[in-house]
């Protein structure tokens, strides 16, 4: 027996009609660095409307990929609105990739039109050249164009493309499982790989966002995405504004602490989302300048697992930290951590990563693929599966990621039979002590839970008698007086003895990935090179 219902098609052309239509009263808000530039969704869904005929006018008539190199903006979002609502396909690129990296997606994915903001010019001049499937380069905003005069490629004002266009256009009808945006993962280890998102995975993401377990969003919010909006979708934060309502404020390339505090002074969001680096930052300014940060109702933390003392911060100045879990290949939301109402204790939940969305599954694997109990104590690799997960990648056969319809995420933790995840580590960065595991991620939070650590990133280096043994990476607050044996003894009453570092370093900034996780692959490679100025704490 078949349903009654209609088959109506879940696309970002829906979220576009209905948050430029019924909501054409709500706006974004792009911060200029001394002030803001306002746009209503209405007008947004006007020039959404002119960008997609200026692209179609450059040849973009089909699936194309069209390329944005672009901070948080307007600008950015009416790209994330006209080129999949017009059949193309949205291609961000990272901007903190290496330059042989972004042209290897480039390339990979086939981008035949970037549209670069014009304080990003000189970051995209050196790479353009060799970019050999692109043919026209769209500047916004004022930016000398000489860097970009010989590399053979077409150049136009935004602006100007936008002015010459009509601002009604004749959206297509599109099958909700055709291609709308391309993310590349941050390639840690070899190439970055495609994610290839649908209308229906980002319109059906764009719902769980807004739900009372995630981030409940309503028109009554005003949402500040700092994640960029290269970075996985900004988490789907843009669409599921829309979608509800909410206005957007942009923060275009002002992501320190000292403007994005007068940012949220100036602006009053109610909703963000950011690293847990971030959010470090933001704290210590906000402390030091006493910043009103009061009308935040929300602050979503992700991207590497955040420190219960980072929540516990902010919940003294009334600010509320909910930690995500999710990857490029999750779209990314997967898990929100919520604690369950009515527990005595919350802190536990809230330091996990939270319980897996509807619509997503999540199951723990040991050795053969031998699927493990869900009690919340057994540790394996994490598997998920669901309607926003990716079944591939992009033009690649490697299926080694995948099994049987789940992916596998790399990540070590447990399950619990209510829903809830725990992460112990990446599985490339658990450290393998005597035949004992360590979890990086336990010690790091530990560590930033001292008054004078800033930043704290743990890895494992190689021992001639234990296989494997923790060395401490730490960023001490200037002026702090810490030694090595301090952390170590401070470390004591936290963690089992044989799990203490011996080996400590202190450096002025942990290295960071393109999208602000800490770079422990860079940090192995210094210790491998004797770039680390080592000291020994033993006891």
């Amino acid at each position: 027996m078949w349903s009654t219902m209609q088959d109506y098609p879940l696309t970002i052309s829906s979220i576009r009609r209905y948050g430029t239509e019924v909501f054409g009263h709500s706006e974004v808000a792009t911060f200029t660095g001394d002030g803001v530039r306002r746009t209503s969704y209405a007008e947004l869904g006007r020039r959404a409307a002119r960008l997609a005929n200026a692209l179609r006018d450059l040849g973009i008539d089909a699936d194309q990929r069209v390329a944005t190199f672009q901070w948080n903006t307007a600008e950015h979002l009416e790209a994330y609105l006209a080129i999949p609502s017009m059949g193309a396909v949205m291609h961000t690129l990272n901007v903190r990739l290496s330059a042989d990296q972004l042209v290897y997606i480039a390339d990979h994915a086939e981008d035949e039109v970037v549209i670069v903001s014009g304080s990003l010019v000189p970051l995209l001049a050196p790479v353009l050249p060799k970019m050999a499937t692109v043919r026209h380069v769209v500047v916004i905003g004022d930016a000398d164009l000489s860097a970009l005069s010989s590399s053979g490629k077409t150049l136009h004002s935004y602006e100007e493309l936008l002015a010459a266009a009509p601002d009604t256009y004749d959206w297509p009808e599109i099958d909700e499982r055709q291609a709308a945006a391309m993310c590349y993962t941050s390639g840690t280890t070899g190439n970055p790989k495609g994610v290839v998102y649908s209308h229906r995975s980002a319109y059906l993401h764009s719902m769980a966002a807004c739900t009372g377990n995630a981030f409940a969003l309503s028109a009554a919010d005003r949402v500040l995405p700092v994640v960029p909006m290269f970075h996985a979708n900004a988490w789907g934060l843009p669409y599921a504004a829309l979608m509800a309502g909410a206005s957007l404020v942009m923060p275009d390339r002002f992501l320190q602490a000292e403007p994005l505090a007068r940012l949220i002074e100036d602006e009053r969001p109610t909703v963000s989302g950011a690293v847990p680096t971030i959010w470090n930052d933001l704290f210590r300014h906000a402390r030091e300048h006493e910043s009103d940060l009061s009308a935040l109702r929300l602050v979503v933390c992700g991207g590497s697992a955040v420190p219960e003392s980072l929540m516990r911060s902010f919940e003294e100045r009334g600010v509320h930290i909910v930690q995500a879990w999710g990857m490029t290949e999750t779209s990314p939301l997967a898990s929100v951590a919520h604690p369950p109402p009515g527990v005595a204790d919350p802190w536990p939940y809230r330091a996990s990563q939270g319980r897996v969305m509807s619509g997503l599954e999540a199951r723990v694997v040991g050795d053969g693929d031998r699927v493990l109990p869900a009690d919340g104590a057994t540790v394996g690799e994490i598997e998920v599966r669901g309607a926003w997960v990716t079944a591939a990648y992009y033009k690649d056969e490697d299926s080694s990621k995948f099994n049987e319809g789940w992916l596998r995420t790399g990540d070590v933790g447990m399950v619990s039979s209510d829903g809830y995840l725990t992460l112990t580590d990446r599985a490339k960065d658990v450290i393998k002590s005597g035949g004992e595991w360590i979890s990086s991620v336990e010690l790091e939070n530990h560590l930033m839970a001292h008054p004078d650590v800033i930043e704290a990133a743990v890895v494992g280096v190689p021992d001639p008698r234990w296989q494997e043994r923790p060395l401490a990476s730490v960023v001490l607050r200037p002026g702090a007086e810490v030694t090595a044996a301090d952390l170590r003894e401070f470390l004591a009453a936290r963690v089992p003895k044989w799990q203490l570092p011996e080996r400590w370093t202190f450096i002025t900034e942990v290295p960071k990935t393109s999208v602000g996780k800490f770079s422990k692959k860079t940090l192995r490679q210094m210790y491998a090179d004797g770039g680390l100025e080592v000291v020994r704490a033993d006891s």
